[in-house]
């Protein structure tokens, strides 16, 4: 992964404020070894620049929403299961969804509900929601996430945008930040982080380098060269080769404006900026801040030629001590309404409908019954997520639980087959597809023989 953000300096570094250590940073990421930036362009050069730029936007909620309290509510069971919210009727015969989402209910049409998901490997982790596969000591480094298996297969649509880009957190449970990145596939695909540390959030201000000239910064990558020279003569594996390249498309990506454009809101229009609210940048306790202004900022990541982005929002772990169920419920469904549907609504207003998908979801769902207090606990026999754009069939509820929300009783859907889906809209045709590992052994995106979804297609 990789990040161009932190503080300017005045002493001790070069004469426009980057230190040394921090141009060796970046410079031996960026530019040298098999490390970085370069590798993440490779791809391009293998598969070419497609004409068409289809994109997803993968919403993770850190720390399993509750799918009877949002979009699979059970009027009808007894209260200690039910909850304290009522269904409303959406825009679509027949689909209602929490009251707290009335946004959503009247633009039902333009989403479709899985109320089916099942297979969550229960951790708190963003592992299975990253890569479609869950977390085991065997995968961890080693499965590629969707990203990186579109960076590989598909490459850059734009050489001064990364294919695979990060909008994830860092946060207190580090696994509710996690990127996903390019496992057996490397390094170079891993994703473009766009946000710093808890203490430090998106500064395009320092996306350039701050002000670094061309020259400058070709001059820096003389003296990294020298060190590059090295390498070469004792690197056995002709990894090196050809960087050269790819280190002039990094630099690309340096000096071009377009990522530092895409994260200035200052050059949206206010008008549609302020239809996503307000942010809060004050991080909910071990889970990520409500910033929903970062569903702008993904929506404009993609229009500059982002592949995938992925993003996390706010802290959805609400049992025991952690906080009450329905109070924090009250706080955030109403957040996460807003910034979804205008999320959605700027897409088809731009004509990116057919072309973008997006997905919002967790880790897991939550338990039927509602513990002692007021909250319910953790559920990975069932969740749910909702979909958006892609081309895909919307308006339309895929997938039935039983009357207490515990088990999904029709049409059970999988995360792989999500992921297929996926790469179906993205244009990436699964059956050829296939890379070796270290051991010579082949991988897929998905298992063989996964189907996308087929009510969506």
């Amino acid at each position: 992964m990789l990040s161009i953000f932190g503080k300017p300096h005045t002493r001790g570094g070069f004469c426009d404020g980057v230190s040394r250590r921090d141009f060796l940073t970046a410079g031996g990421t960026l530019f040298g070894g098999c490390l970085g930036l370069p590798n993440l362009l490779a791809a391009e050069a293998k598969s070419g620049i497609k004409s068409s730029h289809k994109a997803v936007i993968n919403i993770y909620l850190p720390g399993g929403p509750p799918h009877q309290d949002m979009w699979d509510l059970k009027p009808d069971a007894p209260v200690e299961v039910r909850g304290e919210f009522k269904p409303i009727q959406t825009n679509v015969t027949g689909i209602q969804i929490c009251e707290l989402f009335p946004r959503i209910a009247k633009m039902m049409d333009k989403f479709a509900i899985i109320r089916s998901l099942v297979g969550s490997a229960g951790d708190h982790d963003a592992f299975q929601c990253m890569t479609g596969r869950p977390r085991t000591p065997a995968n961890l480094g080693f499965v590629p996430s969707l990203g990186a298996w579109v960076s590989k297969t598909q490459g850059s649509a734009d050489p001064a945008v990364p294919a695979h880009v990060t909008l994830m957190y860092p946060c207190g449970e580090q696994r509710w930040g996690y990127t996903g990145d390019g496992g057996f596939l490397g390094v170079g695909h891993a994703p473009f982080r766009m946000v710093g540390s808890r203490d430090k959030g998106m500064k395009s201000d320092n996306l350039t380098l701050q002000g670094v000239t061309l020259d400058r910064l070709n001059d820096r990558v003389g003296l990294m060269k020298s060190f590059d020279d090295i390498d070469r003569k004792i690197d056995k594996t002709g990894l090196m080769d050809g960087m050269d390249t790819f280190n002039r498309q990094a630099l690309d990506i340096l000096t071009s404006s377009k990522l530092k454009d895409a994260i200035d809101l200052t050059k949206e229009k206010p008008e549609v900026l302020e239809r996503y609210g307000v942010d809060d940048p004050a991080f909910e306790r071990d889970g990520a801040p409500r910033m929903v202004r970062n569903f702008c900022v993904a929506r404009r990541l993609v229009e500059a030629g982002a592949r995938v982005v992925t993003m996390n929002f706010t802290r959805w772990d609400w049992h025991g001590p952690d906080g009450k169920n329905f109070v924090q419920a009250r706080k955030d469904f109403p957040l996460l309404d807003v910034a979804i549907t205008t999320l959605i609504q700027d897409i088809h207003d731009r004509g990116m409908d057919k072309d973008v998908s997006v997905i919002v979801w967790g880790e897991f769902g939550r338990t039927p019954k509602i513990n002692n207090m007021a909250s319910r606990d953790h559920w990975p026999q069932l969740s749910c997520a909702l979909m958006a754009g892609g081309g895909m069939k919307m308006g339309q509820v895929i997938g039935e639980s039983n009357r207490l929300a515990e088990r999904a009783t029709k049409r059970p859907i999988t995360h792989q087959e999500i992921f297929a889906t996926l790469y179906r809209n993205l244009g990436i045709d699964l059956n050829p597809i296939r890379e070796f590992d270290a051991n010579g052994r082949p991988q897929y995106p998905v298992e063989p023989d996964t189907q996308p979804i087929r009510e969506l297609v």
